[in-house]
């Protein structure tokens, strides 16, 4: 009985022996029909992959899954060729795999946690080490497609919205003159164009920098370029001031995000060793987009006859055609962006796997073709994607109405920002921003401060000089006298003028006190910078002229008559000479920055991103001790373009830095923050330069030499990020 009972158990066993053997073989049936299709769709287009797809490929592994679901054993020869993650070995073709069939795959497998079980910590872990392996992967991707046609296409695009970032900035130094002259702004209110316009370029920047990162590079740098181009065009219409700041404000908003958005872009379609180079090399635009405006308001604004009025409601100079034509690089750029894709690595990082495949397939086919080999396959077939994590978001019940669902949608977009930025203060890039918002303050502050010191010491030594050539004239009387001729930079002082006639005239920084005007006729004048103090006219004629009430300064009439008086301010620059000289220093400060451009973006790659940075801003703030030298207009031009020179160097290197030390997900969102502190410590730096012109040289070099010192040093202690993929 024991014999028998034993004989039974053995062949119990045996037959389960044999039953695993049948499911084992089986297994690898199916996993040598799997290979088969798979070395067949190798040679199959994509398109053809595609329809194929649901006939083929779901039948052979639902065959696979449901054999490794069978028998724990089986399972692991059934997943040769694989790792335990059920991740694709190197070379072997999945062509554009589905994300939900790895899902269920890995469900059948082994049976893993599920991630509606893990806690955040476990899941944001999990998302970290697939970050970094994609970073790894992205970066040998990246070298396969090669530097060629797609990256100098999408080099040229983006410089156009560089471009139009260094426009808006000059625009508002060469419009404000004019502007102020053609809507009467008072000198109380003129600051308020240069302030308005860095305000709204400060917060564009920090919005749509953290739009980027949340809705994609390409299509937040359209939006922010449509905005900028269509209240630029729409500002150089309107004739209000209050107006006119509004459109401005929104004109800087939009193009605020161009320049975090712009190198994140263009960072993220570069290989390691071309990264320093090429973006120091777009750096360029934003020089080109300076001489531009430059040439553009030499060649346009002083020409008066460019422009018409309907009565004196409307008037349109030539500041105005001026502004219209600064937008033609916004303009460009955002028609050619409709033909570029979006960034291949913020699709990676959102989970669009096919996507982000397609583009690189486009980017390594268009290089390829470039170089004559349109052979050359592109060998890579699944990319790793980071784990995606829900964000639980409060929507309130009364959301019915589309006013109150917008304002859900863009409370939600905020706060998604808000949440990105924060996450820069976190470990381990919470000591790299703190470094960068000192470095990126202290060389904006000296920068544009001494930037804006500049002009306004060459303007006050020019108006010095004009000063001391006043004429004076005392006491003078005329009688029966008929002025034809222009009268410009005189003061007339206790004069009397019986009978006479001032006809056809221009008045340039004239100014009549104490003066008496008897039985006179003003006829079809002109004036600029001219006031009548503590006059009397008695029995006086005003025809067609400009002097509106304000020109007129303590002064009494008697029996005078006013005739078709012009309300608008007149522009003209006939015979002055100064608007050309401010647009051809301007020149000449931003040509001086082609030969640190092309030295940053030479070495680079091969002195270092620190070296290039600290060395810059070091030998910058030495630089302002020259000043001390700069007794004439001459002098001042050559530090000025010296000093341009010098700092082009290190804001090449702290753009690249920046967007090599932070990781994907917060990139654009972390430049546009820096970039906004930029924009602040510009305003501050204006503000500070501009009450000290004229006053001390000593108190500007010395502020300006130690900030950009001590900035200069912290920057050395930021990690260098030469060797380093793209997080």
């Amino acid at each position: 009985m024991e014999e028998s009972y034993k004989d039974r158990t053995s062949l119990v066993k045996g037959a389960k022996d044999i039953a695993k053997e049948v499911k084992r073989q089986a297994v690898k049936k199916v996993n040598k029909a799997v290979d088969k299709a798979q070395d067949g769709y190798t040679q199959r287009s994509y398109s053809r992959f595609q329809d194929e797809e649901d006939d083929d490929d779901y039948y052979v592994q639902g065959g696979n899954y449901g054999a490794e679901a069978n028998d724990d054993e089986g399972s692991s020869e059934a997943t040769e060729g694989h790792d335990e993650d059920d991740e694709i070995y190197e070379g072997e073709y999945q062509g554009i795999p589905n994300m939900g069939q790895g899902k269920d795959g890995m469900v059948a497998l082994g049976q893993p946690v599920r991630d509606e079980y893990k806690d955040r910590h476990e899941l944001e872990t999990e998302r970290k080490a697939d970050e970094e392996e994609l970073a790894q992967q992205y970066e040998l991707i990246i070298q396969e497609c090669g530097h060629g046609r797609f990256q100098w296409a999408l080099f040229f695009v983006l410089g156009m919205a560089l471009m139009a970032d260094g426009v808006e900035v000059f625009v508002v130094g060469f419009v404000l003159p004019s502007a102020e002259t053609d809507m009467c702004i008072p000198n109380s209110g003129s600051g308020w164009l240069g302030s308005i316009v860095y305000l709204g370029m400060m917060v564009g920047a920090f919005f749509w920098g953290g739009l980027a990162d949340k809705v994609g590079r390409r299509q937040s740098l359209l939006i922010c370029m449509s905005v900028n181009g269509f209240f630029a065009f729409l500002s150089s219409f309107v004739q209000g001031y209050g107006f006119f700041l509004f459109c401005r404000l929104f004109s800087g908003f939009g193009i605020g995000g161009a320049v975090p958005t712009v190198f994140s872009y263009f960072s993220e379609v570069l290989a390691r060793e071309k990264r320093g180079e090429h973006l120091s090399w777009l750096c360029m635009f934003w020089m080109i987009g300076g001489i531009y405006a430059s040439a553009m308001a030499w060649a346009i604004i002083p020409h008066y006859g460019w422009s018409f009025s309907m009565g004196s409601a409307y008037q349109f100079h030539s500041w105005r055609v001026f502004v219209i034509v600064c937008a033609l690089p916004c303009v460009s750029s955002v028609v050619a962006l409709t033909f570029m894709p979006e960034s291949p690595r913020f699709l990676l990082e959102i989970g669009k796997h096919d996507e982000a495949w397609m583009i690189l397939k486009q980017i390594h086919d268009t290089n390829m073709r470039a170089r004559g080999q349109p052979e050359k396959v592109f060998t890579v077939n699944r990319i790793k994607t980071p784990k995606q994590i829900d964000e639980l978001i409060e929507i309130e019940s009364d959301t019915g109405t589309w006013y109150r669902r917008c304002f859900v949608r863009i409370r939600t977009e905020l706060y998604g920002i808000w949440l990105t930025f924060m996450r820069c203060f976190n470990y381990p890039v919470k000591d790299n921003t703190i470094k960068l918002t000192i470095v990126w303050f202290t060389l904006s502050f000296g920068y544009y401060g001494l930037s804006v010191w500049f002009p306004d010491v060459i303007k006050h030594l020019q108006s010095d000089k004009y000063a001391s050539q006043v004429k004076v004239f005392r006491n003078e009387e005329v009688s029966n006298f008929v002025f034809n001729f222009t009268l410009k930079n005189q003061i007339h002082s206790s004069g009397e003028y019986v009978n006479d006639r001032f006809v056809m005239m221009k008045f340039k920084s004239v100014t009549f006190e104490d003066s008496l005007f008897k039985n006179c006729v003003f006829e079809d004048i002109t004036s600029m910078n001219t006031y009548f103090r503590n006059c009397t006219f008695v029995n006086t004629t005003f025809y067609n002229t400009d002097f509106e009430q304000y020109k007129f300064v303590d002064s009494d009439f008697i029996n005078c008559t006013f005739f078709h008086i012009r309300t608008g301010c007149q522009i003209s620059f006939d015979d002055d000479y100064s608007a050309y000289w401010i647009y051809f220093v301007n020149f000449l400060g931003t040509l001086a920055v082609l030969p640190g451009n092309i030295v940053s973006a030479l070495l680079m790659d091969r002195i270092g991103r620190l070296t290039m940075l600290g060395g810059s801003m070091v030998l910058s703030g030495i630089s302002c001790f020259f000043l001390w030298f700069g007794t004439s207009e001459s002098m001042m031009i050559g530090m000025l373009c010296l000093y341009n020179g010098l700092t082009i160097s290190a804001w090449n290197s702290l753009d690249v830095i920046t967007v090599e030390l932070y990781p994907t997900d917060r990139r654009a969102t972390s430049f546009g923050f820096l970039n906004a502190l930029c924009k602040a410590a510009a305003v501050l730096g204006n503000l500070i330069f501009g009450s000290l012109v004229g006053i001390t040289k000593a108190i500007p070099i010395l502020l300006a030499s130690t900030v950009l010192v001590c900035g200069g040093l912290v920057g050395l202690r930021l990690p260098d990020t030469r060797t380093q993929v793209l997080m």
